[in-house]
């Protein structure tokens, strides 16, 4: 043991680091996949509770097994119904290393099969992969942790129908597989950065667990330009989450914020990738929006910002992943790069797609008061402000609206 009494800050990255390769390590020894992650964390909160007061061990990931692997013989000894089980795992060979990122985008895999909904995937894949306790990723999303506890039970239970062994999908089922596990670390990110209802503008936790996972599985798909595309993406969108909020937790939108703020090693790192990731293979959605935010966050003033390539980048967006809110984006690249008018023109095509949604009316006030109709954007921010659960968004439109009463 390590003699140095450890903070409580580093015990907590030292499991979260060490937690997807001692799942992977037992799920592949004893092959059930549920217990295994129930055993795993159970350890862990050993781990919480002693490592304290006795210090780190020498190998983490090799303690977190030894003692998930003895509760799992444990169980499997108290049920006799499983005790031809019992013989076969006594016979194996202790577990030997592992490859971390492999094994951890194997797991990641499993998370996010397509039997699971969006919130159960999301759920599974912050307990199993990313080490959160179920009353963290409670609190992260606003739900009671019994809630989240029945969500992730759920969610376990159908994975172990599924039969599916520990390891990577075939091959022919990789392509669609890696889509859905990049969309749930995606919306991961999001949650975080962009918090979608609650006090809190973002929840930091959240996006830096997506950024963590997502760098594991470049590591082990280096071959795989999307990944390094939707990395970049959250490096460029990250980088600027220090300028989003004034002193008072305020937001400030991006043409308004203090470049200054900007994390500027991450930039240069999403750029990097970016880089990396177009020269890499045949470019998709993940790299076009990477793109995006890289032509926003090399703008050195809001005023240098090349309108004109994010218009033509959105087009390209909008023919490779269509959907309502690349075409909303695109009607405001378009406001600003052809005028408020054309943006406002575009708006009215989409709208029905998103009726109801507080972003198009928010968009709309935008363009509304480029175009100069003060009434019209104060009706249209108030009526944004209604419509979204997010306490910050609602005040920042509240504000806006406000600002514009005089000649509403």
């Amino acid at each position: 043991m390590n003699p140095r009494a450890p903070q409580r800050e580093e015990i907590e990255g030292l499991l979260r680091g060490s937690a997807p390769r001692a799942l992977a390590a037992v799920v592949r020894r004893f092959g059930d996949f549920a217990d295994a992650e129930d055993a795993v964390q159970e350890a862990m909160i050993d781990a919480a509770r002693q490592w304290p007061a006795q210090g780190t061990p020498e190998s983490p990931t090799g303690w977190l097994i030894a003692v998930a692997s003895r509760r799992m013989t444990d169980r499997i000894r108290a049920d006799s119904a499983r005790r031809d089980r019992e013989e076969h795992v006594a016979a194996e060979p202790p577990p030997g290393p592992v490859a971390e990122a492999d094994d951890t985008l194997a797991l990641i895999f499993m998370c996010c099969r397509p039997e699971l909904s969006p919130a159960s995937a999301i759920a599974l894949t912050l307990r199993a992969v990313g080490g959160l306790s179920t009353a963290q990723i409670a609190a992260a999303f606003l739900v009671p942790e019994t809630t989240m506890g029945r969500r992730i039970a759920r969610a376990k239970k159908t994975v172990a129908e599924t039969g599916e062994p520990f390891g990577l999908p075939a091959p022919e089922e990789r392509a669609d597989r890696l889509r859905a596990a990049l969309r749930v670390l995606y919306l991961i990110f999001n949650e975080g950065y962009a918090a979608s209802e609650g006090r809190d503008l973002a929840r930091a936790e959240l996006s830096g667990e997506a950024i963590r996972l997502t760098r594991i599985a470049g590591l082990a798909l280096p071959e795989e330009p999307e990944v390094g595309g939707l990395l970049a993406l959250m490096l460029l969108t990250d980088a600027r989450r220090a300028a989003r909020t004034d002193e008072r937790g305020e937001l400030v939108p991006l043409d308004e914020q203090d470049r200054s703020l900007w994390d500027a090693a991450a930039i240069a790192e999403g750029n990097r990738v970016l880089t990396e990731a177009i020269a890499a293979g045949a470019v998709g959605p993940y790299q076009l929006q990477a793109a995006i935010a890289a032509a926003h966050d090399n703008a050195r003033r809001a005023e240098d910002t090349d309108w004109t390539e994010i218009l033509a980048l959105y087009g390209l967006l909008e023919k490779v992943a269509p959907g309502p809110m690349v075409a909303l984006n695109r009607a405001v690249a378009t406001a600003m790069a052809a005028g408020a008018e054309a943006g406002l023109a575009l708006l009215v095509e989409v709208e029905p797609r998103l009726e109801g949604h507080h972003r198009v009316h928010a968009v709309r006030a935008h363009l509304l008061e480029l175009a100069g109709d003060g009434p019209g954007a104060h009706a249209e921010y108030s009526r944004a402000a209604t419509l979204t659960a997010s306490l910050p968004e609602q005040r920042y439109l509240t504000r806006r609206a406000a600002r514009l009463a005089g000649g509403a």
